[in-house]
């Protein structure tokens, strides 16, 4: 009659009917034959033996001197580092391009492309390796990196309106590699221990606090313009080439090799044992000798042609259930969609926490803060609004690691006070000729608190999503909350935006008293 399949039992559980009859309850899998003319002996024999052998474990590796973590951390910062890099340097977005919205315009573009990106990784994450992923990320992050170095700030090829356009592009560009990386090393991190995850987030404001330092001491050491702008790329090049030669030797440690397999020993045994739906259950009355089916249908005990009992008990191999002997290299579209569907009713509130804490910070970072002048500082208060804000952050992300089992629903709600900062930044600005609070320390203050906030309330999230999923939908959880991140990030964009265009009143005599200083998420 064609191919056949062969079932073999699962696990076997007692239960008892409303009868008082005893119950054995069986799942069985099929799985397709490699020859049709397979002896059946030979595969009965071989499942019995596949259920009575030892399961051996490997001792769990240990992180020794934490050189694991510390890696992980300089991985954080090495898919941040770019884009930073692009924004940090103001003083010489505004010095190059004067009177535009420099800043405003890369920031967007950086978040409209990220987003496709992250979209688009979370579609090719059971398509393309992750090491793979993350590698083309690296590449389109250093491209850009080398090209604007060279040709558009040494050797100054390009007119300032093909600069302009170059250095959008070239966000863009970083943008999807960075992206590409950032949604990787999250579903990379939900395979290990949470607190990889932690570490990865934290090297996130990492790259934040060494961009800041890096651009202050730049600055203060060198007075040319372009030569420490010069300087301030190649020293974040040569960060990005280190954490990109360390992930090539993290990821063939013993450590990392032993939590990832673990998740393709899932994710194998899944695939084996429910492929094309054909799984199901027998519960067997032993009394009775009546069989029923998992889809409800009722037959006799299995004596007919096409069941097979061993030794007498309740354990059949079956024939006549054939397996199409197509192979899906792909997964399917519906496939798909259903398995991130259960995965993100699991991990919503976690979700929406992480979303609407970066939306409200990029509410106001870079967009409404950018407006924010002080005739005294000058040039040095974006710098040092955003330095404030990078350590913070970063501090506040360490204070995630600090042992707390949160709330989805509490972790929400925590989130959402945060919206607090919004007026706070706002009368920080407006009116425009005598602001509200017009002391330079207001918005320092503001910044500090809403760095600390934006670091803890933006890493829990990630790193209790991942652990409410099974191991080997960790990787995947990562993923999708790492969609969850970018949206806040873009809607928060938008809604900056909005709030340049209310501020438009001062902005003009911002330009005239030439500090239009904005500074970058």
């Amino acid at each position: 009659m064609g191919s056949k399949g062969v079932e073999r039992r699962k696990q076997a559980t007692p239960g008892q009917t409303p009868e008082g009859n005893v119950v054995m309850s069986f799942s069985f899998e099929s799985y397709q034959l490699e020859e049709e003319d397979c002896q059946v002996k030979e595969i009965s024999d071989k499942g019995v033996l596949a259920l009575s052998e030892p399961a051996f474990e490997e001792p769990i590796p240990d992180d020794r001197y934490h050189r694991i973590y510390f890696a992980m951390l300089l991985a954080g910062v090495g898919f941040l580092l770019p884009y930073n890099s692009f924004i940090t340097d103001v003083d010489y977005l505004h010095h190059k391009f004067e009177g535009t919205s420099i800043v405003f315009d890369m920031g967007l573009t950086y978040i409209l492309v990220a987003l496709v990106a992250v979209i688009l990784n979370n579609v090719l994450v059971e398509m393309l390796s992750l090491h793979t992923r993350i590698t083309v990320g690296y590449l389109f992050a250093l491209g850009p990196l080398l090209f604007v170095t060279i040709f558009d700030v040494w050797l100054e090829r390009f007119t300032t309106k093909q600069s302009y356009v170059i250095n959008l592009m070239s966000m863009g560009t970083v943008a999807f590699g960075c992206t590409v990386q950032q949604s990787s090393f999250y579903g990379y991190m939900g395979m290990l221990p949470k607190r990889y995850t932690q570490g990865v987030m934290t090297g996130e404001s990492t790259a934040g606090v060494i961009i800041s330092l890096s651009r202050i001491f730049t600055k203060l050491l060198i007075k040319n313009e372009r030569k420490n702008t010069i300087i301030f790329f190649t020293i974040s090049i040569c960060m990005v080439l280190l954490c990109f030669i360390l992930h090539i030797v993290v990821r063939r440690t013993r450590f990392v090799q032993y939590y990832t397999g673990l998740v393709r020993q899932g994710l194998s045994h899944a695939k084996d044992h429910s492929h094309n739906g054909t799984q199901y259950q027998v519960h067997h009355d032993v009394i009775t000798e009546e069989v029923r089916f998992g889809n409800g249908a009722v037959g006799s005990s299995p004596t007919e042609d096409g069941c097979t009992d061993f030794a007498g008990g309740n354990t059949y191999v079956r024939f006549d259930v054939p397996k199409p002997k197509i192979k899906q290299s792909w997964p399917g579209i519906k496939g798909m969609i259903l398995h991130r569907y259960v995965v993100a009713r699991v991990i919503w509130t976690y979700m929406l926490s992480i979303a609407v804490t970066y939306f409200i910070t990029l509410c106001l970072f870079p967009g409404l803060e950018s407006e924010i002048r002080n005739v005294t500082l000058g040039e040095w208060l974006p710098i040092l609004i955003m330095a404030i804000f990078n350590i913070s952050d970063f501090v506040g992300k360490i204070l995630a690691a600090v042992p707390y089992e949160w709330n989805g629903t509490r972790l929400l709600f925590c989130s959402c006070v945060r919206v607090v900062f919004i007026p706070l930044f706002i009368m920080c600005v407006y009116p425009a000729q005598k602001p509200t609070f017009s002391h330079p320390a207001w918005p320092c203050i503001f910044s500090l608190l809403m760095g600390v906030t934006n670091g803890y309330f933006g890493s829990v999230p990630m790193i209790h999503a991942a652990g409410k999923v099974a191991p080997e939908q960790r990787e995947l959880a990562g993923n999708i909350m790492t969609v969850s991140y970018m949206s806040g990030l873009m809607l928060g964009s938008v809604v900056a935006y909005a709030a340049y265009s209310f501020t438009a009143s001062g902005s003009s005599l911002h330009s005239e008293t030439g500090y239009n200083f904005t500074q970058g998420y």
